[in-house]
């Protein structure tokens, strides 16, 4: 920039500003107006200077309330500091060692969220007094882990306790039943959580002159909080209550329906609880939320569709539906999903996308689409069930001494009135419009970090179900089938860890 033009510029710079301070100059400094305050006219004007006197004093008060507060924890931390031999009291120590710090959450969220699991998991059984195992009532043979478990029995003095959640979903006459099979070897809850409770810290609305809708209501809650109360005076102290069980059974609604209040995260997702929560019902009976238990990749295939805790877009779609439609009766689904007869998974999700408009660009149905909500349905709320099996054995960890035990402190009698109670009030799903499961039996879980797979093996698919996906493709309108690529029967084994079938077979 030139001189000349720099010069210019700042003359006109203090022109500008020599104009704005004369134009104030002439305009005057406004003084702020003074509050008239009430006027003598004014009817109870010594009423209301006393109410405004009052709300100041009272003002001045909670501020010192708060400032002596505050000074009485900067006290009581100096103190704990100071002495760390104190010991703290029963729930603090429980919130503690269950993450309640930011910076405790932020470490952890770091490792491998599998392994993350199974350490909160395993923090949760060795703190727990009571260990309550939710299952879901639509299929309760296959929510159940055989492993967990084991590691509760084998711990000493610790309590299980079967919660029968989502009972609501089945016929009353198939969830007697279960009931009736679960009760010979632990004691068993029927449960129905709430769908609707209050947020923490608000109260919840009600509308005057309406009943609540029946499915809202929480079943089965005051059996079980007779049952923790019970346990609890037989003890003769206080006592922390574990919640575990698979992903999607009901663990944190459970808990909430508990308190009444939203303390823990729930919704359709499933794994949604990744760190574990403690949740004071009272000041005898704890609750900790734990996270899921993690399936373990040898089960079969429905298990590992139904009991993951990822979402259907890690999963293959349409292998993990027709794993799940594979275990349910043909006939049913068909009336269900208002399709006609279908002779293959591939054809029935065709015939289910074309049904519900599901299409791809072009027009051709949508495949993953319909796999999608067929797993989404069924994972959901969808009404099905599963029948108990008619010769049923205890497992091999639950012997009869171990069974014994379990069952010492808790009044049977009452807990079967609850439970009927609750049937009888329960509005259960009808036979006639129910999916028939075929259940697969227990799930396999992982509760030891060592365990975990770093990689899972890989889907494989040989040269004759190519073949027959292949000829099914010619006849459904050309769409395209996303099969891998096909892989020798050396690679096969190489792929799959071995086994002794897979060593009979391959020689080696």
């Amino acid at each position: 920039m030139s001189c000349h033009k720099r010069y210019k510029i700042q003359k006109k710079v203090r022109e500008h500003h020599r104009k704005l301070r004369k134009e104030a100059k002439k305009r005057g400094h406004k003084k702020s107006r003074k509050d008239p305050g009430v006027p003598n006219s004014a009817p109870f004007k010594e009423a209301l200077l006393r109410e405004a006197e009052l709300r100041k004093q009272q003002l001045e008060e909670l501020k010192q309330q708060q400032k002596l507060d505050r000074q009485k924890e900067q006290e009581k931390k100096r103190k704990l500091e100071a002495s760390p031999d104190v010991e703290p009291s029963h729930g603090e120590s429980v919130a503690e060692d269950f993450g309640q710090g930011k910076a405790k959450k932020a470490k952890l969220t770091k490792q491998n969220p599998k392994k993350l699991y199974c350490q909160e998991l395993k923090k949760v059984i060795e703190a727990a007094d009571v260990v309550l195992e939710v299952l879901d009532a639509r299929d309760p043979l296959g929510c159940r882990c055989p492993q967990v478990e084991e590691a509760i029995v084998q711990g000493a003095q610790k309590k299980l306790v079967l919660v029968l959640n989502k009972s609501d979903l089945v016929p009353k006459e198939n969830l007697e039943n279960w009931l009736h099979c679960l009760e010979r070897e632990l004691p068993t809850v029927v449960f129905r959580a709430a769908t609707h409770v209050r947020d923490k810290g608000k109260p919840m609305k009600v509308k005057k002159k309406a009943a609540p809708y029946r499915s809202e209501v929480c079943f089965g809650k005051e059996g079980l909080l007779k049952l923790l109360r019970g346990l609890q005076e037989t003890c003769g102290k206080a006592v922390c209550v574990g919640v575990v069980g698979f992903p999607n059974v009901g663990k944190s609604s459970v808990i909430n329906s508990l308190k009444q209040e939203r303390i823990c995260t729930v919704g359709v997702s499933m794994g949604l609880t990744r760190n574990a929560q403690a949740v004071p019902l009272d000041k005898q009976i704890t609750l900790l939320d734990s996270p899921s238990i993690i399936v373990s990749p040898m089960n079969p295939a429905a298990a590992l569709a139904m009991r993951s805790p990822v979402s259907i877009e890690v999963l293959k779609p349409v292998e993990a539906a027709s794993a799940i439609l594979g275990q349910a009766d043909a006939r049913q689904v068909v009336l269900k999903y208002t399709v006609p007869d279908y002779t293959s998974p591939l054809e029935f999700f065709t015939l289910l996308a074309r049904r519900r408009g599901l299409h791809q660009k072009g027009g051709s149905p949508n495949v993953e689409s319909a796999a999608k909500l067929l797993w989404s349905e069924w994972t959901g709320a969808l009404c099905y069930y599963s029948q108990p099996p008619a010769s049923w054995a205890c497992p091999p960890h639950l012997a009869e001494q171990t069974v014994a035990s379990m069952k010492l402190g808790f009044d049977e009698e009452e807990l079967r009135r609850n439970n009927a109670h609750s049937i009888q009030a329960i509005r259960g799903s009808r036979l006639a419009t129910s999916l028939f499961f075929q259940s697969w039996g227990l799930t396999n879980g992982i509760t030891e970090e060592k365990d975990i797979p770093e990689h899972l093996p890989r889907q494989i698919v040989t040269e004759e179900d190519k073949d027959d996906l292949d000829g099914h493709q010619e006849g459904v309108d050309g769409e395209e089938a996303q099969v891998s690529a096909p892989v020798s029967r050396s690679e096969a084994c190489a792929v799959l860890p071995l086994t002794p079938w897979h060593v009979a077979d391959t020689g080696r």
